[in-house]
């Protein structure tokens, strides 16, 4: 089954968020500590995906700009909240005030990233899910205490999880010339550099537009194939 690795990946979001709902009660000083160091976590992740750029560096910076200009005219960041929104307006009566923070803030953690491209292409070309697997157990334990500081909005990332990985695996054949691990290098160290972005948004040292950045990754790779 070419979509096992994503769906399981999906579920293990939901099953986690469903478990941070339960454990909200956490104090609310506690929280903020909690999601300090998830964020200089995230930071950390990011930076070191970002490292991986070396002599490429200035096509992830290239792919930055052009990437940027792309997702400011898609408007993607403003979607996402608009699809949060909505869902926002449907769980109020649960007390989940801010659904679309934390949908935009889930969504961009779980699809922005090497695990989610690889992962995907290999459950895809040769049937092996290990990579999503491991991916499940990360986000699934992430989910709980997202969920547990920023409310239920983290458990709908599922569906653009599920929809992002599972067109990578279902268009694997088509992409595996594409692919290479060169590309696949590019595309992580800019991902790794809009990871650090949505760190720093965690941490609100300063507000990125993040969603509006995701086309880089494609730019990148695109760029580096071309370059092969």
């Amino acid at each position: 089954m070419v979509l096992l690795g994503t769906v399981v990946n999906g579920v293990a979001i939901i099953g986690g968020a469903l478990l941070g709902a339960v454990f909200q009660r956490i104090p609310e000083k506690m929280k903020v500590t909690i999601m300090q160091g998830l964020g200089l976590s995230v930071f950390i992740i990011g930076a070191t995906m970002a490292f991986k750029a070396g002599e490429d560096l200035i096509w992830v910076i290239l792919s930055i700009v052009i990437g940027a200009i792309l997702g400011e005219l898609m408007k993607i960041e403003q979607g996402l909240e608009t699809l949060g929104k909505i869902a926002e307006s449907k769980l109020k009566k649960m007390g989940q005030g801010n659904v679309a923070e934390a949908f935009v803030f889930a969504t961009l953690i779980y699809c922005v990233g090497a695990m989610a491209i690889v992962g995907a292409l290999d459950s895809g070309l040769n049937n092996n899910h290990s990579v999503l697997f491991t991916k499940s157990i990360l986000d699934g334990f992430s989910a709980v205490i997202f969920t547990s500081t920023m409310g239920l909005g983290v458990m709908l990332s599922a569906i653009p999880v599920v929809l992002y990985q599972g067109a990578i695996a279902l268009s694997a054949g088509w992409l595996r010339d594409f692919l290479q691990e060169p590309v696949i290098n590019v595309m992580s160290a800019t991902g790794g550099i809009l990871i650090m972005g949505i760190a720093l948004n965690i941490l609100e040292i300063k507000r990125i537009h993040v969603g509006n950045l995701l086309p880089s990754i494609f730019v990148a790779g695109i760029i580096k194939w071309l370059l092969l």
